[in-house]
């Protein structure tokens, strides 16, 4: 039993270093502001299918790793992961009920929302300027979520992750 759960708390970090591993990733410069927030698609997806083992401290340590890749303000990220992640691990059973496209749709107002948490967080601490081209990894969220949402079941599936 302890076996499956090392297992399964391993395949979980692993699909997140993926995902920052995917966020860190160069895009061209004309496409970068289409970059869609692979972190924020994975954590939303495990803290609605496994709410008792990811939730808000394990969204706060991924932002944390994401800023310190990042190089920027450390706490900018994590602490915007945390709200969020706060948000859909209290209203879990709710969204598990939504079909993919409103759960996709709500995924990309948080995603909205998180781009502007991080803005403001990031004003605060620095001269930074406002890039509305930034709001754009809400519609690639949108139009994302379904298949990382396949992906990610089939792969919890794949490994018996409970």
């Amino acid at each position: 039993m302890a076996n499956m759960t090392f297992r399964g708390q391993l395949v979980i970090w692993l699909s997140f270093m993926v995902a920052l591993i995917l966020q860190a990733a160069p895009w061209p410069g004309e496409l970068a502001p289409f970059r869609p927030s692979w972190v924020l698609l994975v954590a939303f997806y495990w803290v609605l299918a496994l709410p008792h083992r990811v939730n808000v401290g394990t969204a706060l340590v991924v932002g944390l790793l994401w800023d310190l890749m990042l190089g920027s303000t450390l706490g900018v990220r994590g602490m915007t992961m945390a709200i969020l992640i706060y948000i859909v691990a209290l209203n879990f059973q709710l969204l598990r009920n939504m079909s993919y496209w409103h759960q996709a749709l709500l995924l990309s107002l948080l995603t909205l929302a998180g781009k502007l948490i991080e803005f403001w967080a990031e004003y605060l601490v620095s001269n930074v300027q406002f890039n509305p081209e930034q709001l754009w990894a809400g519609v690639l969220n949108f139009i994302l979520w379904p298949w990382m949402f396949l992906l990610l079941r089939r792969l919890r599936r794949r490994f018996a992750i409970r």
